[in-house]
């Protein structure tokens, strides 16, 4: 009667020969009734794979035991990698399904983006940062067109509130926009938050100082220094020699206009917006202008690195220099420093003198360092005179 039910359960489920059912109900004696566990797939112990769907009745004693159909785990499919998912890693379900949503929230603002276009007025510039903004705001020096601003909070809310003020009481229109946008309209500089657009400023001419000239008996009895520079090219050297000379009290900035960087909106930041206060003017001919300079009695003083490269011109250190006159500081570009033909036009060359032995290659200064250093020790003594 056993044999014959054996028979006929392996019929109905397909199970293997007799040695196999003989394992499995060994197998299931030891442990408490309960569904059969899956067994592995193609190995030489346990029974195979059932053939239909339903379950599998073992006899153990007087109990019988439902065993579902043993499953293979090597069949299961497995998910292809997604995008959001590293090589390897294994993600929770909801963990998944969030960074999916993520990813595609993501991909779904990038799409959504459309091309930034904000049309200028003709002949306009934009202006950046705070300084140079505000500076712009508060004078009359340039036409103003917009002014935009992102939205800040703290302590920078309120200097963009002190921005809306002014603009308003000059009339410009304040537009708030992205950061995104911000960057674009000053091709990526480091705006603060904000963005004015002006029209540009230009050199002024000689003649439109108040004192272009100065005759040798008024001259004898002023204090007065001039900052001339010889084609300076790279806009932060020249907004940082602004700068300085803002601060340390010059008097005025003459530049030669040929081979040199104009007044742009990086020379206005760099200068920290003292190009918006302070005249800078230009000239054509710098040497003309330093000849009738020294017709007129100001003393020429011109700078140099090494005193080796100078010739036929007297070199002393800035710490020596003594004034009591009109004098002119003559600036040279980057790279070469001042021109054999404005070096000989100089009465005298000022060094700063190193404060080491110097390695090959590190043997001067930036323009801007250099300039600025010079000029404290030369306008110090403009103070001790109570200038």
């Amino acid at each position: 009667m056993e044999q014959a039910f054996r028979a006929v359960v392996c019929r109905a489920v397909g199970l293997a020969p007799t040695s196999r059912w003989e394992w499995w109900v060994r197998h299931c004696s030891t442990q408490q009734p309960r569904l059969a566990p899956p067994a592995p797939c193609g190995g030489e112990e346990g029974p195979p794979r059932g053939g239909g769907g339903g379950s599998q009745l073992l006899q153990e004693g007087s109990s019988v035991v439902a065993a579902p159909r043993p499953s293979c785990e090597r069949l299961v499919p497995q998910s292809r990698p997604r995008p959001w998912q590293k090589a390897g890693q294994t993600v929770p379900d909801r963990e998944l399904w969030v960074s999916r949503e993520g990813y595609f929230s993501k991909e779904r603002k990038r799409l959504d983006r459309k091309p930034l276009f904000i049309e200028r007025t003709r002949g306009s510039e934009i202006l950046f940062g705070i300084a140079p903004c505000s500076l712009a705001l508060s004078q009359s020096r340039r036409g103003l067109f917009r002014l935009f601003l992102k939205q800040s909070s703290g302590s920078r809310r309120l200097v963009m509130s002190e921005l809306v003020l002014q603009a308003t009481a000059r009339g410009v229109p304040v537009h708030h926009v992205t950061r995104r946008e911000l960057d674009a309209l000053c091709r990526g500089h480091v705006h603060q938050g904000v963005c004015l657009e002006a029209t540009p400023l230009c050199f002024k001419s000689l003649e439109e100082a108040e004192k272009p000239d100065l005759g040798v008996e008024e001259s004898q009895n002023k204090q007065l220094i001039w900052l001339a520079l010889e084609q300076i090219q790279d806009p932060m050297n020249l907004g940082a020699l602004l700068r300085s000379a803002y601060f340390l009290g010059v008097d005025r900035v003459v530049t030669s206009q040929r081979n040199s960087c104009p007044l742009t909106p990086t020379v206005s930041k760099a200068s920290s917006g003292a190009m918006e206060v302070f005249d800078v003017y230009g000239t054509d001919d710098l040497r003309s202008f330093l000849k009738a300079k020294a017709a007129e009695g100001w003393e020429v003083v011109g700078t140099v690195s090494s005193p080796e490269d100078v010739e036929n011109v007297p070199v002393i250190s800035c710490l020596e220099f003594q004034w009591n006159k009109p004098v002119i500081i003559v600036i040279g570009s980057e790279g070469d420093g001042l021109s054999l033909e404005t070096q000989l036009l100089c009465h005298r060359m000022l060094a700063i003198p190193p404060g080491r032995v110097l390695h090959p290659g590190i043997e001067s200064l930036n323009v801007s360092v250099a300039t600025g250093i010079l000029l404290h020790s030369i306008c110090s003594q403009k103070l001790k005179h109570g200038d």
